[in-house]
């Protein structure tokens, strides 16, 4: 009987083992991605500066965050920047046709 027991006992502790060591995976992963979507498509820093004029469509914006940082204006309504790489110091303009500034995303 105690060696039933015993063995039952180390069964449910492999179970739950092994249950908690497949579990923990997913949760990273969930976790992580989470994460990664948030750095992603996040408004970018204060040190990217922005100079919008809206009734222009137009917005210039520079780097002064002192590393390069990926980056691209958000047009809402309207045809979004590419996303591309841009130095410390430097800046770009955006002209848009349709749509409205709506931010400037890390990505």
């Amino acid at each position: 009987m105690k060696h039933r027991q015993r063995l039952a006992g180390g069964v449910l502790a492999a179970a739950t083992l092994l249950g908690a060591t497949l579990a923990t995976p997913a949760a990273s992963a969930a976790t992580t991605a989470t994460a990664t979507a948030s750095a992603t498509s996040g408004t970018a820093p204060a040190c990217v500066k922005r100079d919008v004029v809206k009734h222009r469509k137009y917005v210039k914006v520079t780097n002064l965050c002192g590393h390069a940082m990926h980056l691209k204006v958000v047009i809402d309504w309207g045809n979004d920047s590419p996303c591309l790489t841009y130095q410390n110091k430097e800046q770009w303009e955006w002209n848009w046709g349709r749509g409205s500034y709506g931010k400037v995303v890390t990505c």
